[in-house]
């Protein structure tokens, strides 16, 4: 929108409580907020914001849940026959891969918190579904379709709420015949769940230096593929995670299989955005992987159903920043709360949209408002999230310091240390650079030819992403902006070849020749293929490329990942 565009007024709505995406961690603090309402005879307005087209079509996770928070959220929840807990695990294999073969490791080698049994294989989108209509039932509003595009601060320089974004908008900036204003959401306390590297919570973050005493942030990217399978190679309840090959031993990152009900299977690969050469292709490594001997044949024969991927926060415990602010708090991936080791953070989303809620609702008790929720800051180290976090501390950056084979063996070291005698030979190490700093000029790489899909296990991205359903407004701005055109060109084009046509898992970015300027190549992006992964705001080696919300309802629509 242009400087000069005469804007009408945004209307308002008041709420006690605006919380920012209907995740894991936003749906609970939301019933538990309406649930202590309840036990005090209070009132509490609570309304939700989700930018996908209904709950759950931006959710993306493997997953393999620990039903701890919700055990504590929803106590009574398996006397519930809608719940989508389903699949109970039932057998745990942990594999290093070979090129032509594999190695077991034997279970008891492994520290007992990497013991899946008493898990729970799910699609996170069908249990963001169902909490939602528990949320709803206790009077919370619940708005899909509406992205919060803007933080509203007060006077005193406190968040007072958020506002959506303006439909309507053309390409130019200018208003078209279906424009329509957004609208402020005003909140005594705004919680931000929007998932990882949300572009809220990069604004909060750095607003209130909320970062400047943790370690810097560490991401990875995490794909993963629906099937259904050939009956007589599912086995429900089985997980299995693996690492080691495609990827060489220097580069880190896993895979993993889960075997959901009706015959079907989520197969996923998670690649950490550390890693060096700017040849590699996350989405190309993730095909690779499903031709591997073991993992093949699981997929001949079968049907795949739906394809997408995710940034995953991997800083861990000692990168998760100051999670309170003047007038509200980050909660779940926004804040950082991943178990890297265990692939899982929903038990920490939940608990920590609880732990908010709670000191949240004592606030509003004592008449306050968009104040700085400090117990929230306080009490998360010492309760079930820092303690989850605080044992694993350590096996990232031994991974990324000391490589696959040596740094997974001691961080395994450390983790039996940390769970027997709350101890670990290594204190607290840093992550050293940031994932953006870590890429490699492409003159001192090598270049990675990859095979073509064969159609029947492996394909090609665009196909991938038709099967995510994403969809986007065409006529509308680009909500992925690029900082400078010709630092692009010189930098990650001249000297990183191009990696963004490779790091984006959905085709996004393309260096095409220009027509217009023969001998020259133009930057193209599609901005209608993304699925909001966020890896260009992560991965870009200047950080030139800024993920923004764009109109509601747009991005990918998982029907249950």
């Amino acid at each position: 929108m242009t400087a000069d565009t005469a804007l009408p007024e945004r209307e308002y709505m008041e709420f006690d409580v605006v919380i920012v995406g209907a995740g894991p961690a936003g749906l609970s603090a939301a019933i538990r907020i309406m649930q202590l309402a309840q036990e005090k005879g209070t009132e509490i307005s609570v309304v939700v914001l989700e930018k996908g087209s209904e709950v759950g079509a931006h959710i993306l996770s493997g997953a393999v849940v620990d039903p701890v928070g919700l055990d504590k959220l929803l106590p009574d929840w398996r006397e519930d026959s809608s719940h989508p807990f389903q699949t109970e695990v039932k057998k745990d294999v942990f594999r290093v891969l070979g090129p032509a073969g594999s190695l077991t490791l034997p279970n008891f080698t492994m520290p007992p918190l990497m013991n899946n049994h008493g898990n729970y294989i799910v699609s996170l989108g069908n249990v963001c579904r169902w909490l939602a209509e528990k949320a709803e039932a206790l009077g919370v509003e619940i708005y899909p379709g509406f992205a919060a595009a803007e933080v509203l601060y007060d006077d005193n320089g406190a968040v007072r709420g958020v506002a959506t974004g303006d439909m309507g908008v053309g390409r130019d900036g200018q208003p078209k015949d279906t424009f329509m204003r957004g609208m402020e959401l005003r909140g005594k306390y705004t919680l931000i769940s929007e998932g990882v590297r949300g572009s809220l919570a990069k604004e909060i973050i750095a607003n209130y230096e909320l970062d400047k005493n943790c370690d810097l942030a560490k991401f990875g990217i995490g794909i993963k593929e629906l099937w259904e399978i050939d009956p007589e190679k599912h086995d429900q309840g089985l997980v299995t995670h693996s690492f080691g090959w495609p990827l060489d031993m220097k580069t880190g990152g896993g895979s993993f299989l889960y075997h959901l009900e009706n015959n079907q299977v989520v197969v996923g690969f998670v690649l950490h955005l550390n890693y060096k050469n700017p040849y590699l292709s996350p989405f190309e490594e993730f095909q690779r992987f499903k031709q591997h001997p073991s993992v093949r044949d699981t997929f001949v024969g079968g049907k795949r159903i739906s394809y997408g991927a995710r940034a995953i926060t991997e800083g861990g415990y000692q990168s998760v920043p100051k999670v309170s602010f003047p007038g509200g708090a980050l909660i779940g991936c926004s804040a950082g709360l991943v178990n890297v080791p265990r692939i899982k953070g929903t038990h920490n989303a939940m608990n920590s949209g609880m732990l908010a809620a709670e000191k949240l609702v004592d606030a509003l008790g004592e008449g306050r408002s968009n104040d700085d929720l400090i117990a929230y800051e306080e009490a998360w180290r010492d309760g079930p999230i820092g303690k989850d976090l605080y044992k694993v501390r350590n096996v990232k950056p031994l991974w990324s310091k000391l490589g696959t084979v040596l740094g997974i063996s001691l961080g395994g070291l450390d983790m039996w240390c940390n769970t027997l005698f709350n101890w670990s030979p290594f204190g607290t190490m840093k992550h050293g650079k940031t994932d953006a700093e870590s890429t490699l000029p492409a003159a001192k790489c090598k270049m990675i030819d990859y095979p073509k899909p064969d159609g029947e296990v492996s394909f090609d991205r665009l196909s991938s992403v038709f099967l995510s359903s994403t969809n986007h407004e065409e006529d509308q701005p680009i909500h992925l902006k690029l900082g400078d055109e010709v630092l692009q060109k010189s930098s990650e084009h001249d000297v990183y070849a191009g990696l963004s046509n490779r790091f984006c898992p959905a085709g996004v970015y393309e260096w095409m020749e220009d027509d217009a300027n023969p001998g020259e190549v133009k930057y193209v992006i599609n901005a209608q293929n993304c699925v909001h992964c966020k890896t260009c705001d992560i991965k870009d080696p200047n950080g030139n490329i800024t993920w923004t919300t764009p109109e509601g309802m747009g991005g990918p629509n998982y029907p249950n990942m």
